[in-house]
């Protein structure tokens, strides 16, 4: 329970701002964004493993670092965040939000971006979280949440800037229910986590084997 709970919290806190900031327009929203996942990860790393992404769930069943059992408990718990939190940036603001492709942008282009990083996510995940050789280090969360700065500010543009499967489909479910948004770019948020997230098990497992 602790660590369902623990995933929730993470999961929710972290949509949660991504809906806030998208909402106020904030300037420095890629910055909050980053931040709040390290601190979440910092607050829930030794519980739940602070994953608070399916596709990075996905990652560590792949490559053995989670027990199979936990894993269908903690994405339904992290989608299950995913539409809290978005419902709740709504009360908030009064304002919806869903990902999608910038203007101009190709579905390959945008699936594409979703691919390569989270893939770049989630082998950062797998080496500075879950490798013999760094393990006790304490600089996982500001590694991990640095990736997503990275990523926001050179890709969300591009592809809407999801990485993660709860961010992609709990606001996209919400703006379809209360703002009249379309369901139609929610798949992106679903294959291209998913493949960057098994594309970085395979990197890893020769990684880990020169161990």
């Amino acid at each position: 329970m602790a660590k369902l709970l623990t995933e929730l919290v993470g999961t929710f806190f972290l949509v949660f701002t991504i809906g806030l900031v998208v909402a106020t327009g904030s300037p420095i929203a890629v910055i909050a964004i980053g931040v709040v996942l390290m601190a979440m990860i910092y607050m829930g790393g030794h519980v739940s493993g602070a994953h608070y992404n399916p596709a990075v769930s996905t990652a560590l069943l792949v490559s053995k670092k989670m027990e199979a059992k936990d894993y269908a408990p903690y994405v339904v718990v992290q989608l299950v965040a995913g539409v809290l939190a978005a419902f709740a940036s709504y009360f908030v603001t009064g304002k919806s939000f869903a990902p999608a492709p910038g203007q101009g942008v190709e579905l390959a282009q945008a699936l594409l971006v979703e691919v390569l990083f989270t893939f770049a996510l989630a082998i950062t995940v797998l080496n500075v979280a879950c490798s013999k050789k760094t393990e006790g280090k304490g600089f996982y969360g500001l590694a991990i949440g640095f990736v997503i700065v990275a990523a926001a500010l050179s890709a969300g543009g591009v592809s809407g800037g999801a990485f993660n499967p709860a961010v992609g489909i709990g606001p996209t479910l919400v703006h379809a229910a209360v703002g009249g948004g379309s369901l139609e770019h929610v798949w992106l948020y679903i294959v291209g986590p998913v493949t960057g997230a098994l594309l970085a098990t395979a990197v890893f497992k020769v990684q880990e084997g020169s161990e």
